[in-house]
């Protein structure tokens, strides 16, 4: 459409939002932001990329930086030649980069902040590293696209056969977002895939038994572990590094010798800063303060007074300078394309899966290239059988192209079988040739068989990443640089909280509180129970239980989230207060809702929790799966269209489970009948349910206990366990309440004892306490007795359950689920 001479209106406001959002998603994809895959921002891997187009490898000589930035910039970065030529620098200094990728010859800068010379003076080339980055680039390991003018073809990703992305870190800082990841040590990164490869369930914690921490280039010792397992579970925290400093007693006076400082602290600026400390007075006892750095190492010496204190002045140090300093570790990086926060595990996964990628394709590659080999030496075995005639043909052909006619027709060959019979040169028809000929063609067939076993199996494309990164392990592999020790007088919150049992209510509209054990005292069934919480209108209690102060707290969300808390991290307050809401303690989306509670000391690997949803699906998964929820949540089960979680119960593996729908039905089977499965897993069905029903509850079946059944209008029963006959996991169980106008449907079911006790939460927020003694046995098809009063206004609408012994102290956690209505 032509426009030209017609003004067009455009909102001005919306105009400004669309240029600014493309402006900065530019800016965080095109420049700012590494690739989870190999660790490179793009002005990093077109230089690399470049230099291995020069050919500029390891064992060839230098080439002027300002050819390689020349390069670049007219092939693939169309920007300024500073941003090509510093970024070139930083990938040849080794106080920058903790393995570096560019082997620089000339000035590129020091620790003291000096500037690289111009690049019309220095040179560089690759480095071995950098060559491990472009391994098999050339068969087709990853995909190609134009370049900002269409005339070249560029990756947009390199090979990259070590993980990169953490070995050497990254820093950018792009349009309301930054990146600030550490460089690491390649021994304990390697480590780490290797763990993960060999267990995909491995936790960030196990991980960490590997891969300790950042490991800075300028060595230097990290003081506290909690900043590095902040960063590694959420991807963002904070790391105190300090420099490695040795008192010295010369001639009765005491010195400070700084040989490593924190990443990326300038030494000059240090010295000048402490220079101006000393002449300001703030700090007193240093005599004298001189660099001694030279090619050997860093040595800061500084100087103190006779009546000196060493160590006090040290510390003095270490909170006035940047002889301790912090780095702010922040793990975003690009994942498809998009920017993502991510913790060690979901960095080492990605890159894991980018390799297997490689590999297949790789040997794909590998496999077409070695079939049409093969095919070409068939056709070339047939014409050495049938010689004579092949030359005959040849001879009496007028064209090539007839010849090739001739061959094809005569021995159904291929039109390139053809080709390469023609233009056989004459010395193949030897003997010797013949027999190359074969034993090249048998070892072809051997290899295509092994790429054809590679492509269909993942142990196997696994088993040569583990391989590769074994020889890069023990080529460029070394010592840790960063050593890294416990913070002095950490002390745990816990220690001063003291350990009491408590009640914990959660409303409905998410309000949670703790109170003591004894605010509720029991009463006799069928009574009208007393007020809990002033609540806002139309809100209830929907999960009360009681805990340990010190207890870990799961809340799992109806979209099939698991969030932890300390019970003491939740706010005191009285039996009529509303509490805090719970988005202020969890980071919980707007459309979740917390659908069942557990309580428990420490995450066991021997136990399990098994889970159930709406419509019928189980899911066992082990419990030390979950031992590192991170602030955000983790996701607990892959929750199926149009479900939702209801319930989650602990379990040993070895347990009978009972599964109630709010029709009345119910089916018991032994969670044998469900494997364990991953945390990120759907699970398998439970029961099959009839018509428009949905399951309620879900409990741990113990023999020894009775089934407890409550139905909406406030009916309810014990009917002894034996009633239930283990069944197949997936049935459609047996009736265990019948259900109609007057009782209403069931919202729920617990496993009880004499000695327990219940607790009724109906829509108006009132709360009973029953001792289940008070409760009638009857059979399975029992309409049982009046537990609450309801009217037409209100509704049973969840129930939870006391475990106490005789003696009527609380010994273990009560969970509760809510209805669903």
């Amino acid at each position: 459409m032509n426009n030209e001479g017609k003004v067009l209106q455009v909102n001005i406001s919306e105009e400004m939002k669309k240029c600014y959002i493309s402006y900065a998603m530019s800016v965080i994809i095109d420049r700012a932001l590494p690739d989870v895959r190999d660790g490179l921002k793009p002005v990093h891997r077109r230089i690399i990329y470049s230099m291995h187009e020069l050919g500029l490898t390891p064992d060839k000589g230098y080439r002027k930086c300002a050819r390689i930035v020349g390069d670049v910039l007219g092939k693939y970065h169309p920007h300024g030649d500073a941003s090509v030529y510093d970024a070139l620098v930083r990938m040849a200094q080794d106080f920058n980069l903790r393995y570096p990728l560019v082997n620089g010859h000339g000035n590129f800068g020091s620790v003291d902040g000096d500037s690289a010379a111009a690049m019309r003076y220095t040179e560089a080339k690759m480095s071995k590293m950098a060559m491990e980055m472009v391994r098999d680039i050339s068969k087709n390991t990853v995909d190609f696209g134009p370049n900002f003018d269409g005339e070249e073809e560029e990756p947009s990703v390199i090979p990259s056969r070590f993980p990169n992305l953490l070995v050497n870190g990254s820093s950018g800082i792009a349009v309301g977002m930054a990146t600030n990841i550490p460089p690491h040590n390649l021994n304990e990164v390697i480590d780490g895939i290797f763990m993960l490869i060999d267990n995909s369930e491995t936790t960030i914690l196990e991980l960490m038994t590997k891969i300790k921490g950042p490991d800075f280039p300028t060595s230097g010792m990290i003081i506290g572990k909690s900043g590095i397992r902040s960063a590694y579970e959420t991807g963002r925290g904070k790391v105190i590094v300090r420099s490695k400093c040795e008192i010295e007693e010369v001639n009765n006076k005491h010195r400070i010798i700084v040989t490593e400082l924190p990443y990326q602290v300038n030494k000059a600026k240090l010295i000048e800063n402490m220079a101006e400390l000393v002449k300001d007075k703030r700090l007193v006892g240093i005599s004298d303060l001189r660099d001694e750095s030279d090619r050997e190492g860093m040595r800061i010496v500084i100087e103190l007074k006779r009546d000196a204190n060493p160590q006090v002045l040290l510390n003095q140090l270490y909170k006035h300078t940047k002889l301790q300093d912090s780095f702010g570790i922040i793990i975003l990086a690009l994942v498809d394309g998009k920017p993502q926060y991510l913790n060690l595990k979901q960095v080492l996964q990605y890159y894991i899966d980018f390799q297997e990628e490689v590999i297949k394709r790789r040997t794909q590659f590998e496999l077409d290239k070695a079939r049409a080999r093969a095919h070409i030496l068939e056709g070339l075995k047939i014409a050495l059988d049938h010689i004579d005639e092949v030359i005959s043909i040849i001879r009496s052909s007028k064209t090539v192209r007839e010849a090739e006619e001739r061959l094809m027709k005569a021995f159904s060959l291929s039109e390139k079988q053809s080709e390469a019979i023609v233009e056989m040169k004459l010395r193949r028809l030897t003997g010797l040739e013949r027999d190359k000929i074969e034993e090249e063609l048998a070892e072809l067939v051997k290899n295509i068989e092994y790429l054809e076993k590679v492509l269909a199996n993942r142990y196997m494309i696994l088993n040569i990443i583990k391989d590769e990164l074994t020889e890069i392990k023990s080529k460029y592999g070394d010592e840790r640089k960063t050593v890294i020790e416990n913070a002095e007088n950490e002390i745990d919150i816990e220690d001063l909280i003291e350990e009491e049992d408590v009640v914990i209510t959660l409303t409905h509209a998410g309000y949670i509180k703790r109170l003591p054990a004894d605010t509720y005292t029991a009463q006799r069934r069928g009574g009208r129970g007393i007020q809990a919480m002033a609540t806002k209108e139309d809100d209830f209690v929907e999960h009360i239980f009681i805990t340990s102060t010190h207890n870990n707290i799961l809340f799992f969300s109806n979209r099939g989230r698991v969030y932890k808390l300390k019970a003491y991290e939740i706010h005191e307050a009285g039996r009529t207060a509303k509490g805090t809401n719970l988005i202020n303690l969890l980071q919980l989306n707007q459309d979740e809702k917390i659908q069942a509670v557990i309580t428990l000391k420490e995450f066991k690997e021997e136990d399990y929790l098994i889970m159930a949803t709406k419509n019928g699906v189980v899911k066992k998964t082990s419990l030390d799966q979950y031992s590192t929820i991170r602030k955000s949540g983790l996701n607990a089960i892959n929750l199926r269209e149009d479900d939702e979680l209801i319930g989650v119960r602990l379990t040993n593996g070895d347990n009978d489970i009972l599964m109630t729908t709010k029709n009345g039905y119910a089916i018991r089977f032994n969670e044998k009948d469900a494997r364990p499965l991953g945390r990120n897993a759907s699970g398998v069905r439970g029961i099959t349910l009839r018509g428009d029903d949905i399951v309620v509850g879900m409990e741990v079946v113990d023999v020894e206990k009775d089934v407890l059944v409550v139905s909406s209008n406030g009916f309810g029963k014990r009917t002894p366990v034996s009633e239930y006959s283990v069944q197949k996991r997936g049935g459609k169980g047996v009736i265990t309440y019948k259900v109609n106008d007057k009782t209403g449907e069931l919202v729920g079911a617990r496993m009880v004892k004499d000695t327990d006790e219940v607790m009724i939460i109906n829509s108006n927020d009132i709360v009973i306490r029953i001792n289940v003694s008070d409760i009638s046995t009857t059979s399975r098809n029992a309409m049982g007795v009046t537990l609450m009063r309801t009217t037409d206004e209100e509704k049973v609408m969840a129930i939870a359950k006391i475990d106490t012994d005789e003696s009527d102290e609380y010994k273990k956690e009560v969970s509760s689920d809510s209805s669903n209505e």
